[in-house]
């Protein structure tokens, strides 16, 4: 019982402590949140290693103050992302980051081969993504409008899933952190009725989560 309420007495007042920044600030938000998850589960490795309340709490400080670190980098990556041309950037949770293009930006219609012009855009984002290397894993997800068949918009999104895959691993990304996965229609954004939102449903997202 000791153990268990020394942890929380830990995290409630990392959390306290990360929240009197301000509420607005969403760099001591995501550090509150990193800590929490981090108390909880370097708790349970130094219990577990140590098997004492000394081995818990112990764990529970180093699992917090890692955890408040990898909050604050996904923070600090989230401004960066941000400040690249041609994307659009959406925080899911504290521990994921969701970057947008366009395929219209990426390929021609119905190819899976880049253009020019985006290849600038991808390599911001991977200069970026190699300076949070140590915490980042990456989906790339290929995503189409209902125009075609299912089979053939299926294995379209994975091509171009897999050219940006392949770009960002030529740009000095390390290929066991990224996977690609093609979604064909099946995931739309907005109605396929419009022009506008068939437009919206061809894309390519950049899920970053932190390990």
């Amino acid at each position: 019982m000791f153990q268990k309420a020394s942890v929380v007495v830990l995290t409630a007042a990392l959390l306290s402590s990360c929240a009197s920044v301000g509420d607005n600030d969403k760099t001591a938000k995501g550090a509150g949140a990193g800590a929490a998850a981090g108390a909880v589960a370097g708790a349970v490795i130094g219990n577990q290693s140590g098997n004492n309340r000394t081995g818990a709490v112990v764990g529970g400080v180093a699992g917090a103050v890692i955890g408040a670190a990898i909050g604050r980098r996904m923070d600090q990556q989230e401004r960066e992302l941000r400040e690249i041309q041609g994307v659009e950037v959406t925080r899911p949770s504290e521990g994921e980051i969701e970057v947008r293009l366009t395929s219209d930006i990426l390929f021609d219609v119905d190819s899976s081969s880049l253009r020019g012009d985006s290849r600038q855009t991808l390599r911001d984002l991977a200069q970026t993504f190699s300076r949070y290397s140590d915490i980042n894993n990456l989906e790339v997800e290929g995503h189409t409008d209902s125009t075609g068949t299912d089979a053939h918009n299926e294995r379209l999104s994975s091509r171009r899933a897999n050219s940006v895959r392949s770009y960002l691993v030529d740009q000095g990304l390390s290929s066991s952190r990224i996977i690609a996965r093609g979604y064909g229609e099946s995931q739309p954004k907005s109605s396929n009725d419009s022009p506008s939102g068939r437009q919206l449903n061809r894309r390519v997202e950049i899920q970053v989560r932190a390990q």
